[in-house]
């Protein structure tokens, strides 16, 4: 596979250059960042997107800003990093690595105790290249763990992208079926388009392409179909959020998908790396459901598919109920129901 870096962190300039994957897969380019603002923007326009990604993305934000920042004493420029997490914490409110990476650099802070302007910075670019490696190691993990569901011939349903540019590398879902190819399994993939902004269509395909694996691009209405004609041993997804009772909050679709498996009886497992586990939350009812400009679905790449003044209700994710899960494959195990016992027990042991 060609090398893409969807996150870099630019020593000689103290930037963060993210892939612009909006551009995918028509253009491969880059932009480079010099603010937490900037940051911020390209997290909620989606230059960046997929909960990893997002998550180092905003830990690396912190250490631009502290960077960059012209202040002559320490006080100052914690104070800047702190308004910069303030902004980057509200970007976007869905996927829980984003405060997950901001309190674990909370965390690496403490623990570092800088002294200096100097270490304080230090700190942080360390604090989150720990971070982006972490998330490598948990993904190759997590296609290690699942190996042991994947058969030599597999037929697999993959919703939105959970590749190398949803994450620092590899990918959750898409980072399975990656392994899966790479340990010699014969695997087929198909790739849900994933409106509406065609995450499958634009970027999952763009990825299997690079990789060599085949696959298929569907409408999202024709996952039903699939499964009553074609041979699928599973749906294979990945995920922003994991509340405590395994209700699962992701991309808009998901949940259609997991009751067509249901229907159908094939086994649907969602890929979560423990960061995106939401102990705190008690169930899918309580996670804010982030929803986005209305143009998302009336307009095309310029061009007004529905009659102007048309009015939209356009949520960016869903919750899948915990019923419908088979597995929750993390870096530590699989998770199989009861889901609220067993996700405890996960953090216990």
């Amino acid at each position: 596979m060609a090398t893409f870096r969807s996150i870099e962190w630019l020593e000689d300039q103290k930037a963060l250059r993210l892939l612009d994957q909006r551009k995918i897969p028509a253009e491969i380019s880059y932009l480079t960042f010099t603010s937490a603002e900037e940051i911020a923007r390209a997290i909620r326009e989606m230059v960046v997107r997929g909960a990893p990604a997002i998550g180092v993305a905003a830990a690396y934000g912190l250490a631009v800003t502290a960077w960059q920042s012209k202040a002559a004493l320490l006080s100052e420029v914690e104070a800047e990093v702190a308004a910069a997490e303030r902004l980057l914490r509200a970007s976007r409110p869905t996927a829980v690595n984003l405060f997950w990476a901001m309190d674990r650099m909370a965390e690496h802070i403490r623990s570092s105790a800088p002294a200096t302007i100097g270490e304080y910075r230090e700190a942080l670019v360390s604090g989150a290249h720990d971070l982006a490696l972490k998330d490598i190691e948990v993904n190759k993990a997590i296609g290690d763990v699942a190996m042991a569901l994947i058969p030599a011939e597999v037929t697999v349903i993959h919703h939105c992208n959970t590749g190398g540019i949803a994450t620092v590398d590899y990918g959750t879902a898409l980072g399975i079926i990656r392994i899966a190819h790479e340990a010699g399994r014969k695997v087929h993939v198909y790739v849900d388009e994933t409106r509406p902004r065609l995450q499958g269509a634009r970027l999952t395909s763009w990825e299997l392409d690079q990789l060599g694996i085949p696959h298929q691009i569907i409408v999202d209405g024709a996952s039903g179909m699939v499964m009553k004609n074609k041979k699928v041993d599973m749906c294979i997804v990945g995920c922003d959020r994991v509340a405590a009772n395994g209700d699962v909050a992701n991309k808009i679709g998901t949940y259609n998908l997991a009751i067509v498996a249901k229907e159908h009886n094939v086994p649907f497992y969602v890929a979560a790396p423990t960061s995106t586990i939401d102990l705190a939350m008690a169930s899918g009812d309580l996670i804010e459901i982030e929803e986005r400009d209305h143009e998302e679905i009336t307009v095309i790449e310029g061009t007004r598919v529905a009659p102007e003044g048309a009015r939209v209700f356009n949520p960016a994710f869903d919750i899948t109920p915990a019923r419908l899960i088979t597995g929750i494959i993390t870096e530590k195990g699989i998770v199989r129901p009861p889901l609220a016992e067993n996700l405890k027990k996960l953090f216990q042991g």
